[in-house]
């Protein structure tokens, strides 16, 4: 795929690392290395930065302090980082879990308020149950999710559509310099298909304009068909660039 504007697709890269944080990284050569524990990929990989040069170094450190941290060495390659690839394709990594990242201006976004929407600066305690639930996350996953949301040091909401019974969905956005980056949308298998995320979403978007945003990004695997249908229906048709994980063994 074409990158056709580069300068964007890096504003809209360095948004989605600040607004999904790691309480454990380095900097390795212009590579960040993040080490959170838990299941994300993202929050647990080697991750280009604008300008990076030949990521050897990197890889080479990569291995050895995920090893020495008990885990499989994980690295993400995005499209405007192509580098990255020829070293790790000759390597034992595993190619998964391919992601769009999406991106549209905020012009058109209405300004009425949806009353069956709730928005706050932090997740209640319903909010995180119904994450944690959708997520399948273990205690140690739950934790870890916690604390990426401390570790947020940009503008945050946190949305959640009002059911029957409770929650219908949930999402939150990070505002950075003027870019809205969405994250965690979930809804619970027996709600899918009611509009709830889309009502969470909407109003993210509605909360980031209020604030001077001019857009909004996110990330989806390219495979999640009714994800990627959702957020094209919201206005998201523009694919700045992909990314997929090079995903080494398991430690011994």
């Amino acid at each position: 795929m074409m990158i056709v504007d580069l300068d964007l697709a890096w504003r809209v890269e360095e948004a989605c690392l600040n607004a999904w944080p790691s309480p454990r990284q380095i900097l390795v050569e212009g590579y960040l290395l993040r080490a959170a524990g838990g299941r994300s990929k993202r929050q647990n990989s080697v991750n280009p930065m604008r300008g990076s040069g030949a990521p050897e170094p990197a890889i080479a450190a990569a291995r050895a302090l995920y090893r020495s941290l008990g885990q499989r060495p994980i690295f993400r390659v995005p499209a405007i980082a192509p580098q990255m690839e020829p070293p790790l394709a000759h390597g034992d990594y595993a190619v998964v879990d391919e992601t769009c990242t999406l991106y549209r201006p905020l012009d058109g976004v209405p300004d009425a308020l949806d009353p069956s929407v709730t928005v706050a600066t932090a997740p209640g305690a319903d909010w995180l149950a119904l994450r944690d639930a959708v997520n399948q996350a273990d205690a140690a996953a739950a934790q870890v999710f916690r604390d990426t949301v401390a570790a947020l040091m940009l503008p945050r909401v946190f949305s959640s559509t009002a059911a029957e019974g409770g929650i219908g969905a949930i999402a939150f956005g990070v505002l950075d310099r003027g870019l809205l980056v969405i994250e965690s949308v979930a809804t619970p298998a027996p709600l899918r298909g009611r509009g709830h995320a889309r009502r969470a979403v909407g109003a993210l978007l509605r909360w980031s304009r209020a604030q001077g945003a001019d857009a909004a990004c996110l990330q989806v695997v390219a495979e999640n068909t009714p994800a990627r249908s959702l957020y094209r229906s919201l206005g998201f048709e523009r694919e700045l660039y992909r990314y997929h994980y090079r995903v080494g063994p398991e430690p011994d």
